[in-house]
């Protein structure tokens, strides 16, 4: 088994590396998200993603963007160690971090064969769809696990 730490890639590893699996037919699948307190949801959301291809590719959302996505009160967990517990998944098979408020960079340097996001996103609101299309990629929505989400945890620990 492969150290968390060897699955974790800067965008421009990611750039060398992405044109060579493409090259090797390899079915490339990305997703992305910000993975802040990872739970269950998670795990069977990325383990669904994994089965589309031959390798998983995560784009881990910064600090900064998530902060810009979701309120001055997350992450609760920073960037570096949200990587590197979704590079500890058996199922992931890469993890990189990046700083735009959508993944459509990341697709563009990437261009996966699918893109997955899940059942809490429609294509119609995915802002990354055009740049999947562009390439001749497909668009993929996985299962939503509705009582499985950050967002319930940190009520949850709230009421505390």
């Amino acid at each position: 088994m492969r150290s968390a730490e060897s699955k974790l890639l800067t965008r421009e590893q990611l750039s060398l590396l992405a044109p060579a699996w493409r090259e090797a037919g390899k079915k490339v699948v990305l997703t992305n998200g910000v993975f802040d307190l990872l739970h269950v949801g998670h795990l069977r959301y990325l383990q669904e993603a994994r089965r589309l291809g031959d390798l998983l590719v995560v784009g881990v959302n910064s600090d900064e963007s998530v902060r810009q996505l979701k309120g001055d009160s997350r992450p609760i967990v920073p960037a570096a160690e949200r990587a590197e517990l979704l590079a500890g998944l058996e199922c992931v098979d890469y993890v990189t971090i990046f700083h735009e408020l959508t993944a459509k960079t990341l697709i563009e340097i990437v261009q996966p064969t699918y893109y997955a996001k899940g059942g809490d996103y429609t294509e119609r609101d995915l802002p990354e769809v055009e740049a999947v299309v562009a390439y001749g990629g497909f668009v993929v929505i996985l299962p939503l696990y509705p009582e499985r989400s950050t967002s319930a945890l940190v009520a949850k620990i709230k009421q505390l």
